[in-house]
């Protein structure tokens, strides 16, 4: 009896599996503790699983990193328009990220020794108060972007700055200006916040529908 009773129960479990519409394996795939069992046994989908890293938490490269900070732990997004894919985040991790204001002083139009003076031309004006580091930056850095927020490059994870710059984040303290030579010129930066530990990493599950 029990025989004759399975392959009609696999049959009848594979076809309520392909069956499901999408809004059913979105709520499955929310409250299963084992999400990968099902889409593998269970929907019998393509899938994969990777790590999508944060690198600032006020712009984003794509979708993937936007949802690996902004998504909920363990909630199903998607389809996306032009993807018929789901998302699972299965996973979160802190890292240390940093708030600076800069001005970027472009080697290639000054040349270093008056890059060099300029630089403290304008530190000094910051620090008597005579000129904001948002004037400053607006009239001097050859970063355009975040000139035109006062210099303000917003929280970035640790390790993304070019080498030099990302040492002295390292050391230095919220309030203190100083600048700092990379391949790209000459930083004047001030450090905006104290670090602080946010979202840099998510585990994030893909199902191919």
């Amino acid at each position: 009896m029990k025989k004759t009773l399975l392959p009609i129960l696999l049959i009848c479990f594979s076809f309520a599996a392909k069956s499901q519409t999408i809004a059913q394996m979105k709520k499955v795939l929310d409250t299963t503790s084992n999400p990968i069992g099902y889409v593998k046994y269970v929907l019998k989908k393509r899938y994969y699983i990777d790590t999508i890293p944060v690198y600032s938490t006020n712009s984003f490269l794509g979708k993937a990193d936007s949802l690996a900070y902004r998504g909920k732990l363990g909630k199903t997004y998607g389809p996306f328009k032009g993807e018929n894919i789901l998302v699972k985040i299965l996973y979160k991790a802190p890292n240390t990220f940093y708030h600076v204001n800069h001005i970027l002083i472009d080697t290639s139009t000054f040349r270093p020794r008056f890059a060099d003076s300029l630089a403290d031309v304008i530190i000094n004006k910051i620090k008597a108060g005579t000129a904001s580091f948002a004037s400053q930056a607006s009239i001097y850095s050859a970063d355009i972007p975040s000139a035109e927020k006062g210099g303000d490059l917003g929280w970035f994870v640790q390790g993304v700055m070019l080498p030099p710059l990302d040492e002295q984040l390292t050391k230095r303290k919220k309030g203190e200006l100083f600048k700092v030579w990379t391949a790209a010129g000459l930083h004047i930066v001030k450090i905006a916040d104290n670090p602080k530990k946010d979202i840099g990493f998510a585990l994030l599950l893909r199902v191919l529908l």
